[in-house]
């Protein structure tokens, strides 16, 4: 057993500050918190905490890992105007040229900077359409290597190689579903990683990739993961060829349930969200990629039952993705304040709890022991009250101490336990190979 003594415990919600607690760990759970517990568990090694603040730990509810090398690329990228643009000249040449080396330090690194700005888990969406066969259990053991909790799954989509290409993406979502389920049932390593069933965005599946995924959906046990209405070409398609708003046109395919994770949907109809909140499915909102991709603005975030934060494949720090997604929202005019942000960023929490079957984002017994531990010294209260207006214009990733997963401390006095200098150095050669190969394979 392991005690964290003399913490500021702090939860998002419900909003909750104790000051001058203790925090039990057994194996992977929390099992007790209060004042003075080293005297009720004599034989635990205790850890002085110093009045630091634990809090539940900070998912982020959508990523993509296989951007990890595109920090400052130098690769040709032509001149990109608007949104399907920037996806052809640039995203879409870069996942065509990733291998099992690069999307392994390219998730590698993207884990070990997840943790460090305080992030315990990663809901990534993967893809490499050259590389399909086998990326997901690669993108696994990066998570792995690295202490990260998280969920992966592949872009499903036609974009490039039609109904083979379909057929491909379907398969390896349902190997990498049966992997983990065989992993699970024989018990030999820690259970930090599960599966959605991927898809890119309905623009580039057609029905016959629906139906398919519709049969993954089912098989696995597992929920659809996709983009929906990232840029208004998408609607527009969807009206077009199928003459049907977006999310409508998934459930004709049973794809909405309590697991279906649909991000961005900036430009989904009020039917689509009568839908998913009908379904009790998750919208995932990522301010700055919406931003960066300059597709407008999302003004029906209010409209949803669940909706969480994720950045889109700009960092983890979802810190920073909170302070973004609530001055951005106020920029553009809207009524909601920091606490409902701070709900959403918890949310990601309750998407965990879904899938892993697992209780997550409380510091109480039973609960997930995935801490986020800050230094902060605050100039002003800290309490449930206000724990929000500290998220939103005091606490940021450089406050992240230490990190503990599942129980164990995968960061700890902003260190982790093996040398990261050396993984560093081999990203940096990777990603240079990466870059040549995007220049010619145009």
């Amino acid at each position: 057993m392991l005690i964290l003594k003399n913490v500021t415990a702090v939860q998002f919600s419900p909003a909750q500050v104790q000051h001058n607690v203790d925090i039990a760990i057994e194996g992977s759970e929390i099992v007790n918190v209060g004042p003075g517990l080293a005297t009720d568990y004599p034989q635990a090694t205790v850890k002085e905490m110093h009045g630091r603040i634990v809090m539940p730990g900070m998912v982020c509810a959508h990523n993509h890992f296989y951007s990890g090398l595109s920090r400052g690329i130098m690769a040709q990228i032509p001149p990109s105007p608007d949104f399907i643009s920037t996806l052809k000249n640039l995203w879409w040449r870069l996942d065509r040229v990733l291998d099992e080396e690069s999307l392994y330090y390219s998730g590698l690194i993207c884990s070990l900077e997840a943790i460090k700005s305080g992030c315990t888990s990663v809901i990534d969406h993967h893809a490499s359409p050259h590389y399909i066969a086998g990326s997901l259990s690669t993108l696994r053991n990066a998570f792995l290597k690295a202490g990260l909790r998280g969920m992966t799954c592949f872009e499903t989509t036609d974009r490039n190689g039609g109904m083979e290409e379909l057929e491909a993406g379907v398969e390896e979502n349902v190997n990498f579903a049966r992997l983990i389920d065989n992993a699970r049932s024989a018990g030999k390593e820690r259970y930090l990683v599960e599966a959605h069933i991927g898809a890119h965005a309905p623009f580039t599946v057609p029905d016959a990739g629906l139906a398919m995924l519709s049969g993954a959906v089912k098989s696995t046990g597992r929920g659809l993961h996709i983009h929906a209405a990232e840029d208004r070409y998408d609607v527009s398609h969807s009206h077009d060829k199928y003459g049907k708003d977006l999310l409508v046109r998934l459930a004709e395919f049973d794809l909405l349930n309590s697991k279906t994770l649909i991000a961005h949907g900036l430009y989904l109809s009020k039917e689509d969200i009568r839908l998913l909140n009908e379904k009790d499915g998750f919208l995932v909102h990522n301010a700055r990629s919406n931003m960066n991709n300059h597709v407008g603005y999302n003004h029906q975030l209010a409209e949803y039952h669940n909706l969480a934060l994720g950045t889109d494949g700009i960092g983890s720090d979802m810190f920073e993705e909170l302070k973004f997604a609530f001055f951005k929202h106020r920029d553009a005019g809207g009524p909601l304040w920091p606490d409902s942000f701070t709900r959403y960023l918890w949310s990601g929490n309750e998407l965990l709890a879904r899938n892993f079957n697992a209780k997550f984002g409380s510091l109480a017994a039973g609960y997930k022991a995935d801490l986020t531990i800050c230094d902060y010294l605050s100039p002003t209260p800290l309490q449930a009250e206000n724990i929000a207006g500290h998220l939103a214009f005091g606490l940021g990733s450089s406050s992240v101490h230490s990190v503990m997963i599942d129980g164990v401390m995968v960061y700890e006095d902003r260190e982790f336990a093996f040398d990261c200098e050396p993984i560093y150095a081999e990203a940096r050669k990777v990603a240079a190979k990466m870059w040549r190969r995007m220049d010619s394979t145009k």
